[in-house]
């Protein structure tokens, strides 16, 4: 039977990514601060993780890095330092890997690895292309806040353990969504205040902000699939279709029954202003099969169970 590692397995996409790999038959085991299990103890002690599911310890056919503190908007703008953990986190994992022969790294990078200049301008926004980032030019564009440069640096890291003999993979999600993630992300909220039928409805920001959402299913399917297909260059996780915050709150309101009157919180964190990425490279392997419009059926169907 294989064996699987997932770090953060408490946060909305390791414990699908734990799911998931259960579900294909994996012996899953995982790592989460929340839980009592500290990824850094892991690191430092040779690699023992408690079974997720059941099942011995023993060196991890993959390891699954989905461990970030706090991956919100509101902490990405509020709590900077987040980058020092973070970055300790990925550093002691990559090393951990390389010195005890781990055979795969799947690491969850994220889309806030790309340039911001590439995303302020709603006129010129393009959609960002994998080849964008790039570690042999000497100015490579300031990622978003410090999570954008902790992820741009662990991506820097992962291609260093790769010369050092390591399998890795690197995904760069988009917007992931779901039916269970919580109010710290648009989704979330938007879903939970449509239930309350909050009116005013509140969005942060202009309300004109694009993001590319994807599917919880999806996202995890789709980095499945690049590890299965052994793709060693970076994958955008992503759909190719831009849908606004003031659309998607629109969405969730029409198929809850209601139309409140949306307020706008301009001083509220909004992140840049278009963000969607190009699923060419993606569309090799995997074909997202989820729409926007379905995710939120899913989610209202399953809150009115």
């Amino acid at each position: 039977m294989k064996r699987a590692l997932v770090t953060g397995s408490a946060g909305f996409v390791g414990r699908h990514m734990a799911a998931e790999l259960f579900d294909r038959g994996w012996e899953v085991h995982a790592a989460d601060i929340v839980n009592g299990h500290d990824a850094h103890e892991i690191f430092r002690g040779g690699g023992d993780a408690p079974g997720l599911f059941g099942g011995e310890v023993g060196r991890y056919d993959l390891v699954a890095h989905a461990a970030a503190t706090a991956p919100h908007r509101a902490a990405i703008d509020g709590q900077p330092m987040n980058l020092a953990l973070d970055l300790a986190l990925d550093a002691a994992m990559f090393e951990w890997a390389v010195r005890t022969g781990q055979r795969r790294v799947l690491y969850l990078s994220s889309s806030a690895a790309y340039p911001i200049d590439l995303q302020d301008d709603l006129a010129a926004a393009k959609d960002l292309r994998e080849e964008m980032i790039r570690f042999d030019r000497y100015n490579i564009g300031a990622p978003d806040a410090s999570y954008g440069w902790m992820k741009l640096t662990g991506e820097r890291i992962a291609a260093a353990a790769a010369q050092a003999g390591l399998a890795v993979h690197v995904v760069r999600p988009f917007s992931g969504y779901g039916t269970d993630q919580g109010e710290q992300w648009p989704f979330g909220a938007f879903i939970a205040r449509a239930l309350r039928r909050e009116d005013p409805f509140t969005i942060w920001g202009s309300g004109e902000q694009v993001r590319d959402w994807l599917h919880i299913d999806d996202l995890v399917a789709g980095a499945l699939a690049v590890v299965d297909a052994d793709v060693r260059e970076p994958v955008n996780l992503c759909t190719g279709r831009g849908t606004s915050m003031r659309e998607l709150a629109a969405m969730v309101c029409a198929e809850v029954g209601y139309r409140p009157r949306f307020e706008l919180r301009e001083g509220a964190p909004a992140g840049v202003a278009y963000r969607v990425g190009d699923p060419a490279r993606m569309h090799r392997i995997f074909q997202p099969a989820v729409s926007i419009e379905d995710g939120v059926r899913r989610a209202l169907a399953s809150a009115y169970r």
